[in-house]
């Protein structure tokens, strides 16, 4: 349930002077993770899946199938931060680790217990 609330909470408002990306390039986080399908699971056992998509947004749910939350992605001062697709949401952004060799890494939000982030399967290709 922690990774789903964290998740579920996350938002970024539009940092002024944030880079817009190139129309045609793929989004990756702040650590260079591509787009696709990730296990996000908490210290506690709590798992949820997110799919990062190539245009910068996002989707997750439960391992059952619930539709958990979705919104859009942004790289704010070397964070990847989550904006859910609700009125008056406040940001939540996460430092990264590097990637392990395989893919693995550990995402920690700001105030939070650290997240357990692994790749499952070749996301959608970019735009």
């Amino acid at each position: 349930m922690a990774t789903t609330l964290l998740l579920t909470a996350c938002s970024v408002e539009q940092a002024e002077e944030s880079v817009e990306p190139e129309p045609d390039a793929a989004f990756v986080t702040a650590n260079g993770s591509p787009a696709g399908v990730y296990e996000v699971s908490a210290a506690d056992g709590t798992v949820s899946i997110v799919t990062l998509y190539a245009d910068g947004t996002y989707s997750q749910i439960t391992p059952e199938g619930t539709n958990a939350a979705q919104g859009t992605l942004q790289v704010v001062d070397g964070k990847t931060c989550f904006r859910v697709q609700s009125p008056g949401a406040e940001p939540l952004c996460y430092t990264e680790s590097a990637l392990y060799e395989d893919g693995t890494y550990m995402a920690t939000p700001d105030g939070g217990e650290p997240l357990t982030v692994r790749p499952m399967r070749a996301g959608p290709e970019a735009g």
